[in-house]
């Protein structure tokens, strides 16, 4: 029991602080490269709200790519860790390897893929010109498409790789789904990745993410996945390195290279926990942000432009109200916190 905690923990911590000393090298090329966004969100918006609430200057002169720093903490936290392992002669230091095939290998390469992919549509709004830059519909297709495709290539993983043919059903036992395991997860990786809207305060997506993958990594360590358990608390601590930096006035923001890889990994992480039905409640931020995008499509569809909120995401509806900023941000935190540790009791207690 003691070694496994340690075999967290220290990975964990060391993830941090190598965040928070990547970061200063990091910031200088963001800012010498000029990474940020040449097209306002304020251009397209179809109210006067939004204006109201958003500092366009902010925008246009803040890194958008802070999610490097996320992923690149991860990937040279798990390489240091498997290095030490293969050239060390101790077994205790070949025991706080946690890259292994069936635990953490698929959930690594997904999120170093989802955040290559991510880092792409951040480019192109940074340095493009054409339509795309601007993030127009047609673009966002082609993005829940690209991870629809990354999904596909998972899923089948879990089928044909690992064997995967069915869900646990809280309380219920095991729903045999066989081969329709690949398209269930195609749906829930693009469910989390709309939930990816919640980059959009100051501090607010990394709060929000740092405790669902710590709740996961509880879970992860409750259901005896010690590799897996250590890969999520690796991510908590890259992201609380981000967040560290990204607390308000923000030095940089997340970006699709945090948000995409961050969101499908997550989804990755619920199947391999086999908890994904648990999903909905440890990341209901992220279902509520989502939800509440899709609720004004269809209010303004069906009921002649009418809206449901000010603006959405909902997080933009309380700014619209006149909350303040940090009061959103701390309150959607105290949320997240609360219904992770929910999730972490219902994941255990329904097996």
């Amino acid at each position: 029991m003691l070694l496994n905690l340690v075999k967290i923990t220290i990975p964990t911590a060391f993830a941090f602080f190598l965040g928070l000393l990547l970061t200063p090298i990091a910031t200088h090329f963001f800012f010498k490269y000029k990474m940020w966004k040449k097209y306002s969100r304020s251009a397209s918006a179809s109210t006067t709200d939004f204006s109201k609430i958003h500092n366009e200057t902010d925008e246009l002169k803040t890194p958008r790519v802070g999610g490097i720093i996320i992923w690149l903490s991860v990937m040279l936290t798990t390489l240091v860790f498997y290095l030490v392992s293969v050239f060390s002669s101790s077994p205790d230091t070949e025991k706080m390897n946690f890259f292994s095939r069936s635990q953490t290998l698929i959930p690594f390469f997904t999120l170093i893929l989802g955040s290559i992919i991510g880092l792409w549509d951040d480019l192109i709004q940074i340095y493009g010109n054409e339509i795309f830059a601007k993030d127009d519909k047609s673009w966002r297709i082609w993005k829940a498409l690209l991870v629809g495709l990354l999904s596909l290539l998972i899923g089948g993983w879990f089928y044909y790789k690992l064997g995967m043919t069915g869900i646990h059903i809280p309380f219920g036992g095991e729903m045999y789904l066989g081969l329709l395991i690949i398209p269930f997860f195609i749906i829930v990786a693009l469910a989390t990745f709309s939930g990816g809207v919640i980059d959009g305060i100051d501090g607010l997506s990394g709060g929000v993410l740092a405790s669902i993958f710590l709740a996961y990594s509880a879970i992860a360590f409750a259901n005896n996945q010690i590799d897996l358990a250590a890969f999520c608390g690796v991510i908590t601590g890259a992201i609380l390195a981000f967040l560290w930096f990204n607390i308000p006035p923000a030095r940089f923001y997340m970006g699709e290279t945090g948000i995409m890889g961050l969101t499908i990994t997550l989804a990755t992480i619920a199947f391999l926990t086999d908890s994904v039905l648990i999903l909905p409640i440890v990341a209901l931020p992220l279902v509520i942000t989502s939800g509440s995008v899709i609720l004004q499509m269809l209010s303004k569809k069906f009921r002649g432009g009418k809206r449901i909120f000010k603006l959405a995401p909902i997080h933009h509806h309380f700014e619209a109200l006149g909350w303040p900023s940090y009061k959103v941000t701390m309150r959607f935190w105290i949320l997240s916190i609360v219904f992770a540790i929910i999730g972490i009791i219902l994941a255990i207690i329904s097996r």
